[in-house]
């Protein structure tokens, strides 16, 4: 299906979310993430990307995430958190997308996780690609290790194995740094319908991070049929609280006060 671009400018990149959270869906924190980010051409990715979305580009080019973290307190509404079926590790491949009303958002090809229950909500109520994989992280002082191999429903053998050695703060982010983490909604399709739920959360405490080793081949599971080489983004992240909203009322509500540049600390 032919892509077309979006009916209004995107919306400015933003350090803070752009919109209430009136309406609580899911509570959780996003602990200990990584970061990886390779570039690839927009006519490359359009076609993985769920009606009524475009590739959200920075100087002509988009970019492929590969995420790993560890998932904590998944709650419903505003009930707390559950601490062991809430909490896990997962591992995303996502994309950058933006809609006919600006929104700019994240597009997941696929989310690992190691509790199959969480999976199969997430597939049967939200219809995300979530996978059920054996799963870990370990952490060895300044270095983090992620790995991931598929259970069900597969292709079973994707893997990933991630290691990065955490660096000094990012007091500043730059542009680049910005865009492939200041995302405030998820972009998908639910019974072939457009579908955008916001989050909000705080502003995001970043490091730059220094890539050990890399072994995964779920950029090839999502549909990256090529090598991408080495990333040219790595970030590390301690975490942040976060909750997502409903689908909005209207196409959008923005509440941001005043504009705030991409590096205002």
């Amino acid at each position: 299906m032919p892509q077309t671009p979006p009916a209004t400018e995107p919306e400015p990149i933003s350090a803070d979310p752009p919109h209430r959270t009136d309406r609580t869906l899911l509570t959780q924190s996003w602990l200990d993430l990584a970061f990886l980010h390779w570039p690839v051409e927009p006519a490359e990715v359009a076609p993985l990307l769920p009606g009524g979305t475009v590739p959200d580009t920075l100087d002509g080019v988009t970019y492929v995430g590969l995420v790993a973290f560890r998932m904590h307190r998944v709650g419903w509404f505003r009930l707390p958190g559950l601490p062991y079926l809430g909490s896990f590790p997962e591992t995303n491949v996502r994309l950058y997308s933006v809609d006919g009303h600006g929104r700019r958002g994240v597009v997941f090809r696929s989310l690992d996780a190691s509790r199959l229950l969480p999976v199969a909500v997430g597939r049967w109520a939200f219809r995300l690609p979530y996978v059920w994989s054996r799963m870990s992280v370990r952490n060895d002082g300044t270095t983090l290790t992620y790995s991931s191999r598929r259970r069900w429903p597969g292709p079973r053998g994707a893997h990933s194995a991630i290691s990065v050695a955490v660096g000094e703060r990012v007091d500043e982010p730059t542009p680049l740094e910005h865009f492939l983490t200041a995302r405030w909604g998820m972009h998908s399709s639910f019974l072939g319908r457009p579908l955008y739920l916001p989050n909000t959360h705080p502003r995001w405490p970043l490091h730059r991070a220094r890539l050990v080793s890399l072994d995964e081949s779920l950029l090839t599971a999502a549909g990256f049929p090529r090598p991408l080489g080495e990333p040219v983004s790595v970030l590390y992240s301690p975490g942040v609280p976060v909750r997502f909203g409903g689908p909005p009322r209207r196409p959008y509500d923005i509440t941001v006060p005043r504009q705030r540049r991409a590096g205002d600390g």
